[in-house]
């Protein structure tokens, strides 16, 4: 089946632009539930309660309001929120161009696919090769909706990507997590550390090779259930955590070809002669029982 496109709009720079259509990059498959009255199975609404008068609140009779304060509200006007709003030309205003390298993927929000539009399929291209050659990525504002957003531009051998991109305030920094860099790493550790990430290394990523297990598992119960099956889950026991040393655990995991232990086998590597206590932990396997 054909993409369809989300919206149309342009790739603007100097006195270049170029039509082009937005589709989603990616569609998600996680599994999702909805709430039901227990008593006959029937899906519920959302209601809106007031916390003052703890009254349900039909939707036109909300407003939209800024928490300036502990529980201080100002409130905005549909009208006032508009004449804030940019044009939404939906335009894309590339600013700069910068090296790949050099953009951390913390930023990334979310991806769109970018086809060219009609009239648009040469500029499209020559945009793309340059950007390949030159090993450059864009940055620049997407305007729709009302809002700018922050997108890269990255150009691969079939189109242009858009990466929607967080704003510098929303990321958040190290400095506020305590890291202790004064732990000292022996060369005897580090060598050991790089030979378990060559035994696991590869040429390229093979995002086929994983599956969600947990979407797979939550899938084989709905059908064992709509099959008039009982779901029975079965709690195992995990062996205890036993103290070992990081070498160890290096060695270890070096001596196995580097293959990641089952969930219920592994252990946390402590510093050698340091203990923690284990907890006993159950998991469930979901059997069919008729």
């Amino acid at each position: 089946m054909a993409a369809r496109a989300t919206s149309s709009g342009t790739i603007s720079f100097g006195l270049v632009s170029i039509p082009i259509k937005v589709f989603p990059a990616s569609s998600s498959r996680a599994v999702h539930f909805s709430m039901l009255h227990e008593k006959d199975k029937s899906r519920l609404k959302q209601t809106y309660v007031c916390k003052a008068c703890d009254e349900p609140v039909g939707r036109d009779e909300t407003v939209r309001g800024y928490e300036y304060a502990r529980d201080q509200y100002v409130v905005l006007t549909d009208d006032e929120l508009k004449a804030i709003e940019k044009a939404s030309d939906r335009t894309i205003e590339i600013e700069e161009f910068v090296p790949i390298a050099k953009v951390d993927p913390i930023y990334f929000e979310k991806s769109n696919l970018l086809g060219p539009d009609k009239g648009g399929q040469k500029a499209y291209k020559l945009l793309r090769e340059a950007m390949i050659e030159s090993g450059r990525v864009a940055i620049g504002r997407f305007n729709q909706r009302g809002r700018q957003q922050l997108v890269l531009l990255r150009p691969n051998r079939q189109g242009l990507v858009m990466h929607g991109l967080y704003y510098a305030d929303e990321v958040r920094s190290f400095d506020d997590i305590e890291i202790d860099e004064d732990v000292e790493i022996k060369e005897s550790e580090l060598s050991l550390a790089h030979q378990l990430i060559d035994s696991l290394s590869k040429t390229k990523f093979e995002p086929e090779k994983y599956e969600d297990d947990y979407r797979r598992m939550v899938l084989e119960a709905v059908d064992q259930k709509v099959a008039g099956e009982e779901i029975v889950v079965m709690p195992t026991s995990e062996p205890r955590e036993q103290i070992i040393d990081l070498v160890a655990a290096l060695k270890k995991s070096l001596a196995e070809g580097g293959k990641p232990a089952p969930k219920s086998e592994r252990k946390p590597a402590h510093a050698k002669g340091k203990a923690t206590k284990g907890r006993k932990k159950t998991t469930g396997k979901i059997k069919a029982v008729k």
